[in-house]
């Protein structure tokens, strides 16, 4: 396979400046020739996913965003409150490649047999700075799509599907049967479902509005409970006892939700309880923070007894912790089944320089559930 490439490449940037405010444009840089064990590969497609967002926009008002330069090369502004600012000392003034995951076409690969073996094939990887024209990456890291599945297919088949299996890998490791995610409705949580239902494991779902209710329970969700109903505890409880989940996965991150969990987890709990003890029950309810769709603080009334725990839960330090072996074995599994428990869909599919319009800032920023946008750099 030959392919005559160039020379240049535009890859998307971020930087905070000491005048509080973000910038985004594209940059010119250099397409790297692979080393022996590495491939260069054309990115076709990479998502911009909730956590690719918080490098992106960063604490960023999306409301303040302004454009200048070109429909082909825009540079965007926008005001970072004077609040914010002091949790960006570390990445001042630094121009920051952005995007963690996607997929695209092996156009060149280095002289070791493994490397060899891939050019001209269509692989996923995550490895960051995916928001370019062309990524160079370890053969090693490189996972090769199925014969049928386009780079759209495998743009999102590490974060979301790796952080759903992860979700009920901790669930098994601590010795939870069932388990409780918020924000359901999204992808991931589309894809935790049908994890959940396919391995025959008791999962509850919180989501916000009637429409998101529906839209699981259209996709077979058993238990799904709305936030913004009257008697959401009295669901939420219910739902607890029915299926004796004791750890939740909330992506909100702020607010009163994770509180809410834990106090409607001892109450399904108790439903059960033989005697009465002034502790609460013995059994251990567990909350991990994953996201902050809720920027508020995080707010806890203790009524849940003492056997309970809050904490965050990130998935590159999960897979560091289960080893090589184990994470290998949940990226077989996204393979295996890519086209199906882990399809995605896109609201929208964009260029680099398309990424960068207002419009479409507003729409991704907004991290709304079923607003999710695909970049393909090699429009």
């Amino acid at each position: 396979m030959t392919i005559s490439l160039p020379t240049t490449g535009l890859q998307l940037r971020s930087e905070v400046r000491a005048d509080a405010t973000l910038q985004m444009h594209l940059e010119t840089v250099p397409v790297p020739a692979p080393g022996a064990d590495e491939v260069l590969i054309q990115v076709q497609a990479t998502p911009i996913n909730p956590s690719d967002i918080g490098l992106l926009l960063g604490p960023a008002d999306v409301a303040t965003v302004q454009v200048a330069g070109t429909p082909e090369r825009p540079v965007v502004t926008a005001a970072i409150p004077d609040r914010a600012m002091a949790g960006m000392a570390g990445r001042l003034g630094q121009s920051l490649p952005v995007g963690n995951e996607g997929a695209g076409l092996v156009v060149a690969a280095g002289a070791s047999p493994a490397a060899q073996a891939l050019l001209g094939k269509t692989v996923a990887v995550i490895g960051g700075a995916m928001y370019a024209q062309y990524r160079a990456m370890p053969a090693s890291q490189c996972l090769v799509l199925p014969a049928d599945a386009t780079a759209a297919d495998g743009a999102s088949c590490f974060v979301n599907p790796l952080t759903a299996l992860g979700m009920v890998e901790t669930m098994k490791r601590e010795g939870h049967t069932a388990l409780v995610h918020t924000a359901a409705a999204s992808n991931l949580g589309q894809m935790l479902n049908k994890i959940c239902l396919k391995d025959g494991i008791g999962l509850v779902n919180i989501v916000r509005k009637p429409e998101q209710a529906a839209l699981l329970r259209g996709i077979g969700a058993v238990h799904v409970c709305d936030s913004s109903s009257a008697d959401f505890k009295a669901q939420l409880t219910d739902a607890l006892a029915a299926t004796g989940a004791t750890i939740a996965f909330d992506a909100t991150g702020g607010g009163t939700l994770a509180g809410s969990i834990l106090q409607c987890m001892e109450a399904a709990i108790g439903r059960n309880a033989k005697e009465y003890s002034r502790y609460g029950s013995a059994t251990h309810k567990q909350v991990y923070l994953y996201g902050m769709l809720d920027t508020r603080p995080t707010e806890i009334t203790r009524s849940f007894g003492m056997a309970w725990g809050i904490g965050g839960w990130l998935l590159f330090p999960f897979l560091h912790k289960i080893g090589p072996a184990a994470a290998q074995a949940l990226r077989e599994r996204v393979a295996a089944e890519l086209k199906t428990t882990f399809a995605s869909g896109y609201a929208r599919t964009v260029s680099l320089a398309g990424a960068l319009q207002a419009e479409t800032i507003a729409f991704y920023g907004a991290r709304n559930t079923g607003a999710k946008v695909l970049i393909d750099p090699s429009r």
